[in-house]
């Protein structure tokens, strides 16, 4: 079979089978975000006759339904969505959805003496040599011998040269709707894997697709069981844990969706401010459908929502109709007020108190899935929440996540579904034994970078802990993450630059940071260890603040091992400063061990 045709169709042709919906445009570009300049080019490249690239559809397969008969599948472009959003906007005078999700128009001009387009603006609507509206010919029944006697009469033109220049111009305006496009039609056999390959080959522009958003498309075109509304819940849900105060725009330019009970269920967000847990629409898709389907590939779902029987390898509607049902279920469950809130509380309690702490979206995805997936099988609460923290926790240090995380969600989920208990308790104690905190986590420590997941680990322990900013009296590591404070060196940039440490990877290493108060920090400046902390023996002696506030030994003592910074530092120099690493890394790997056991 064919992997696809290509076909050339008029620009009229289209619109109609889009207007008609036998082609549907799902939005898995998201809302129109073309400017109006971009629109006018669009319309004079097709004036003048040049190319403006191929339009990608994907055919849905041919469902059996109940009744033994079968439904034509329906065309979805994948690709070329902004072009036929811009042209039916400047063609026929429709209004686009803008990322704003405020509905506007986009008003193109042509003057027909100079054979140009403009955007339309008040003094183009004064000038009268320009046509303001094109889209008006073409919905208006006037022919253009009757359009171009009107303009050349307004604009007192009566060389009949000029006027036959007039109608050639308005007659090639009118016949843009006839010019065509070529159409790269995909088989509906294709898996996802192909049709990205595919768009990805045949796309100049380099953008590429992901699983999700031919998921979303999928979603988008089923109307008969309320796909078009489970994609705006999705999709608004998700925009508005970004953008809470978006909210009445979405009330007041989508009143269809605003007078159904979903919007409701997730008017809850436009007061909501945490930024733990920000999921994007792909985030959402891979949760519910790893939730109520068992299953990690997204590639499956694509299949289950256009009917696919796996056994038979036929098209049948009910197992559409139940593939959607069962998504709308998931999804009303991400989006439960009290499911997200118990989800964040969770982190919250476990040291994540910002999203700059967890680098990867897939840990908090599958973390929020096993709370859903838990609470579904009415686990006790308090388990639920010792099960989510520790492994939210064990999954960044084992970066189980960052590889495939489709199979590794596709593996999980079966496991947990079929024993959650037995699972978890021997994956954990599998992946962290004893060499793991003794010898493996060290070694990971050993690196430059502060986006390096386990100093995050380190960082959301100390927070549980209720650590103090380093030298900080009161001031804790919570506080300084949650107001973006500053990470510092313990031994400083400029000093172990001034001593031949001249290279980032090495002054930057992740067991040399720490959060510190800027203040404090000005304060260090460029000076040794053994300086600045014999400096601070001076501070505890006399009770003369210089650097933060402690100025007792003990507590100075005890903010030191709450930072894992062996007290050997009072002596250190430069030429210590590879012992130093070597010792913070151990105690830095001890504190994390301690934290992940107290989960």
């Amino acid at each position: 079979m064919s992997k696809y045709e290509v076909n050339n169709n008029s620009i009229e042709t289209i619109l109609s089978w889009i207007k008609s919906k036998e082609i549907a445009i799902p939005e898995i570009q998201r809302p129109f975000v073309w400017d109006s300049s971009k629109v006018r080019d669009l319309i004079d490249s097709l004036y003048k006759g040049y190319p403006i690239g191929y339009l990608i559809t994907w055919k849905s397969a041919e469902i059996k339904l109940k009744d033994g008969s079968k439904s034509e599948g329906r065309k979805i472009i994948i690709d070329g969505q902004q072009r036929i959003m811009a042209l039916t906007a400047s063609l026929l005078g429709q209004k686009v959805i803008n990322k704003d999700y405020k509905k506007k128009n986009i008003t193109i001009s042509f003057n027909p003496k100079e054979e140009k387009f403009e955007v339309a603006n008040p003094a183009i609507e004064k000038n009268k040599e320009w046509i303001y509206d094109i889209s008006l010919i073409h919905k208006e029944q006037i022919s253009t011998r009757q359009l171009t006697r009107k303009y050349s009469k307004l604009n007192g033109i009566e060389d009949i040269n000029e006027v036959d220049k007039i109608g050639d111009a308005l007659d090639n305006l009118y016949h843009i709707k006839h010019k065509l496009i070529g159409m790269i039609e995909l088989s509906h056999s294709l898996d996802i894997e192909t049709v990205t390959e595919i768009f990805i080959r045949i796309n100049s522009k380099g953008v590429e697709l992901s699983q999700a958003d031919f998921v979303m498309s999928k979603i988008a075109v089923n109307e008969t069981f309320k796909g078009n509304t489970i994609r705006k819940i999705i999709d608004y849900f998700c925009h508005l844990i970004e953008n809470p105060t978006d909210f009445d725009i979405i009330f007041n330019n989508d009143k269809d969706f605003a007078n159904t009970e979903y919007l409701n269920k997730i008017r809850w967000v436009s007061k909501y401010n945490e930024d733990v847990y920000s999921p994007e629409y792909k985030d959402l898709i891979r949760v519910v459908f790893a939730k109520n389907f068992n299953r990690g590939r997204l590639t499956d779902l694509v299949s289950l929502l256009s009917g696919r029987d796996f056994e038979t390898r036929e098209y049948k509607e009910e197992i559409v109709e139940n593939s959607f049902s069962k998504l709308e279920e998931a999804v009303l469950d991400f989006i439960n007020e009290n499911n997200f809130k118990r989800f964040i509380m969770i982190l919250k309690s476990a040291g994540i108190v910002s999203s700059s702490l967890i680098k990867s979206k897939n840990v908090l995805n599958f973390g929020y899935l096993l709370y859903l997936k838990l609470k579904d099988k009415k686990v006790n609460p308090a388990e639920i929440e010792t099960y989510v923290r520790k492994w939210v926790i064990f999954s960044i240090l084992t970066g189980r996540y960052s590889g495939s995380p489709e199979s590794a969600f596709d593996y999980d989920i079966k496991r947990i579904e079929q024993n959650h208990v037995e699972f978890i308790r021997n994956e954990i104690e599998n992946a962290l034994f004893d060499n793991f905190w003794e010898n493996i986590l060290p070694s990971k420590l050993e690196a430059s970078s502060r986006r390096s997941p386990f100093f995050s680990v380190f960082i959301i322990a100390q927070v549980k802990l209720g650590d103090k900013g380093f030298l900080s009296k009161d001031i804790t590591v919570k506080d300084l993450v949650e107001e973006k404070g500053d990470i510092h060196h313990i031994f400083p940039k400029k000093y172990l630059q001034k001593n031949g440490f001249n290279t980032s990877s090495i002054y930057n290493q992740v067991a040399n940071y720490v959060y510190m108060q800027s203040e404090i920090n000005i304060k260090v400046k460029d000076k040794s260890p053994q300086k600045y902390f014999n400096e601070l023996l001076e501070q505890c002696r006399t009770k003369d603040s210089i650097y933060g506030g402690i100025i007792d030994q003990n507590d100075l003592k005890e903010n030191l091992v709450e930072n894992a910074i062996p007290l050997e530092v009072f002596e250190m120099t430069f030429e210590d400063y590879d012992d130093f690493l070597k010792k913070r890394r151990k105690f830095m790997s001890e504190k994390i061990k301690k934290y992940f056991f107290s989960l």
